[in-house]
């Protein structure tokens, strides 16, 4: 990824990972490695983690420790209602910025 796409990751990787979350509950390893598989190779897992963190202090998942068959128990994070309201709200931005930026594109028309 290019530093560009870096950037404007940043703003929107929360948006990214509720909507993940809004699929299925998931742990901060599964969600890197659907990011990388999805072609966002650059992201450390310490990003997502950091993340995570800050929408479970935010309150916007609920978190459940889940035991692992590889070392300490896993926290497994899954949407709450205060989450699928905040992923209702990056939906609404993010279709009127790429309205926007897709007016801008075509010329203003």
């Amino acid at each position: 990824m290019g530093k560009q796409m870096t950037e404007m990751l940043k703003g929107t990787l929360e948006g990214v990972v509720l909507a993940i979350l809004a699929l299925r509950p998931a742990y901060g390893y599964e969600i890197t490695t659907w990011l990388r598989e999805q072609g966002f190779s650059d992201i450390a897992e310490g990003t997502v983690y950091a993340l995570l963190v800050r929408i479970e202090q935010r309150g916007l998942v609920d978190v459940e420790k889940v035991t692992s068959e590889k070392g300490p128990p896993r926290k497994v994070y899954s949407l709450n209602v205060q989450g699928h309201e905040q992923l209702e709200e990056f939906w609404r931005t993010w279709s009127f910025l790429a309205e926007r930026l897709e007016q801008l594109h075509r010329g203003g028309k």
